[in-house]
């Protein structure tokens, strides 16, 4: 499967932007996608990951209540709409994919998603 991500840019302090990922090739009914983000001089961190059946999301807390994760089977995408940016959100953010339905414990990890795609930079100014 390959992985295509987009919707990165630079943004002010509160604004919003809405990264998209679209899936092709081999795509994963049932399996789990997911969005990491990377800082530089930081480690890669989980933000949010959803299950194609079921739709069950899963966020990490900085990100509760501010962003949201969506799937669309028809297109093979995920999306990530971001509101409320900080300009501790600025990472380059990747998508990422797993042939499973990863359970709860393992979609927090980024070695369990065997698929990836190239990063999109986000940047929040203050």
């Amino acid at each position: 499967v390959q992985l295509q991500a987009s919707g990165g840019g630079l943004v002010q302090a509160g604004g919003s932007l809405r990264l998209s990922c679209a899936a092709s090739g081999r795509t994963f009914s049932a399996g789990t996608m997911g969005w990491f983000r990377q800082a530089p001089g930081k480690e890669r961190e989980f933000v949010a990951a959803i299950r194609w059946s079921g739709r069950t999301t899963y966020y990490a807390d900085f990100v509760k209540g501010r962003f949201t994760i969506s799937g669309d089977n028809a297109r093979n995408t995920v999306d990530l709409q971001m509101n409320s940016l900080k300009p501790e959100d600025t990472a380059e953010y990747h998508c990422a994919a797993s042939p499973m339905r990863l359970i709860t414990s393992a979609v927090w990890t980024a070695r369990n998603y065997g698929h990836w795609g190239q990063g999109t930079q986000v940047t929040v100014s203050s």
